[in-house]
């Protein structure tokens, strides 16, 4: 079909779906919209949703199932709107346990152990929660229909609240048909959508692919890993709409940044063509072009005049968030510093300075900046300055993606100039066998999770910035899946990233 084909009969289909929220019970519509984000059509729908949640947060809820509850506080919470735990006590006995049925019922299981996810601090009674259906799920994984069986299986894998969008809908497509209440509507608008989301995705990566290409010629920078889709890729995650190709593009080009200038400070520099390295980044301007080693100076031109093209991409009244970044990029390079003399001068930090330098070193912090560099108006001042100071969601994020990558290198084995991990800093520090030091790690990732949880609610002005900062987050389980870094060894992506951005799927 070609695209105007597919583009008509889209918008034939978005109509009827439309049509679906009026009428309907509030148990219906929570259904619709669950079905609709388990789909990745949900940003067709936006205000519907948006509308619908708002409405139910306000109202009176007194529905008997635990999955009706389940499905209300995990689609409330994720959209920052908070609800009390104390709404799955009806489901319990004086003594705190569940009541028997409860644990007969695999599909209300499921939706109280994905809700439990989107806990925040100090609240165990979710975490009890998630132990109780994770126990009883495990139980009774052989037993259920095959579609069921196979939510459980990947839930237990990874819940819902941490699972990649555009992943579990490619499995959620294949598995809606099978569901007693499909609409077969819905099935070929998620499956067209997904198509011309698709055909635009590969359109930018080929695009992305020659800038690349010419970069890596120019810069001549050949110790540094080629990983240009695999950038494309987490640059996806955080946004895959139709509206945020420049956005997408902006940001894969910074994580493309990132993965040179890391590689240059943690493979090829000397400790002094480091401090000079820095020294250049932090002055930001071509004269500091001297101050490099000759094999630098290529990279250090077109690092500006990327920053520039940014500029140039952006609106009159969008061109400062650039010198956000740019600050950004400063802060990272002055903690790729730090770790180079920790490395070069055989130093090991305390657990927390490690941390503290090692998480901004991730990356993650700098792509928080990034990624809303090239987004449109809903980015405020106020969201760049929030992504800047690095608290609370962005931290979180940082601490993520410094964790799980600490781990999968513990259970790989370092590279040459990487400094000691917070693995290995935390077994010096406290004495203690490696098992105990992973899981103290363990322990910091779920902390770290709980404050993005926490932050939907505390920034309300700042939802959507802090809903793509924990996108960024929520692709941590699967780029270091069985503690595994698939950036780097991406062997492991390529199944994937065929089915995202090359097959389509059959209609």
């Amino acid at each position: 079909m070609s695209d105007e084909g597919m583009i008509d009969r889209s918008n034939e289909l978005k109509e009827k779906i439309t049509g679906l929220f009026a009428g309907s019970s509030i148990v219906e519509q929570l259904n619709l919209v669950d079905t609709l984000q388990h789909l990745s059509i949900d940003h067709h729908f936006h205000e519907q949703i948006l509308s619908t949640l708002r409405s139910t947060h306000a109202g009176e809820f007194n529905s008997s199932s635990i999955h009706d509850v389940a499905l209300r506080f995990r689609l409330l919470r994720q959209q920052g709107l908070w609800v009390s735990p104390d709404v799955f006590s009806k489901f319990k006995d004086e003594d705190g346990t569940f009541h028997a049925n409860i644990a007969n019922d695999p599909r209300g299981l499921l939706s109280l152990y994905n809700a439990s996810y989107l806990f925040t601090h100090g609240e165990t009674e979710l975490e009890d929660n998630i132990l109780f259906a994770r126990q009883h799920l495990e139980s009774m994984e052989g037993k259920l229909d095959y579609t069921l069986a196979e939510q459980v299986r990947r839930a237990l894998h990874l819940p819902l609240p941490r699972t990649l969008k555009r992943v579990e809908a490619l499995h959620y497509i294949s598995e809606y048909k099978e569901e007693p209440m499909h609409n077969s509507s819905i099935l070929e608008f998620a499956k067209l959508d997904f198509n011309l989301l698709q055909r635009l995705h590969l359109k930018e990566l080929k695009a992305l692919s020659r800038w690349w290409k010419n970069l890596y010629r120019e810069v001549g920078l050949n110790y540094s890993r080629d990983r240009v889709v695999e950038c494309y890729l987490w640059s996806y995650t955080a946004y895959y709409e139709q509206e945020y190709t420049r956005a997408r593009i902006i940001l894969a080009k910074i994580i493309a940044i990132i993965i040179m200038t890391d590689d240059t400070y943690d493979v090829r520099a000397t400790l002094v063509e480091c401090r000079q390295l820095n020294e250049a980044i932090q002055r930001w301007d071509e004269s500091a072009v001297s101050l490099l080693p000759e094999y630098l100076q290529k990279f250090y031109l077109k690092l500006m005049s990327t920053f520039k093209e940014f500029e140039d991409e952006l609106k009159p009244d969008e061109k400062y968030r650039v010198s956000f970044s740019t600050k950004a990029f400063q802060i990272l390079s002055s903690n790729y510093l730090q770790e180079a003399e920790w490395f070069h001068q055989n130093y090991k930090p305390r657990f927390n300075d490690q941390v503290n330098v090692s998480s901004m070193c991730s990356g993650g912090p700098w792509v928080c900046v990034g990624l809303l560099v090239g987004m449109g108006d809903t980015v405020t001042k106020e969201a760049l300055e929030w992504a800047l100071g690095c608290t609370d969601a962005v931290r979180a994020c940082a601490e993520v993606t410094r964790f799980m990558n600490d781990l999968a290198s513990f259970k790989r084995g370092k590279n040459k100039n990487d400094v000691a991990s917070s693995v290995e800093c935390y077994i010096s520090e406290h004495g203690v066998p490696s098992e105990v030091a992973i899981a103290k790690i363990g322990s910091l990732i779920e902390d770290a999770w709980k404050t993005t949880n926490q932050a939907r609610f505390e920034l309300p002005e700042l939802l959507p910035a802090v809903q793509r900062v924990a996108n960024i987050t929520i692709s941590m389980p699967f780029m270091y899946d069985d503690k595994t870094d698939a950036f780097t060894f991406s062997s492991r992506l390529e199944g994937t990233i065929k089915r995202l951005f090359v097959n389509p799927i059959e209609l």
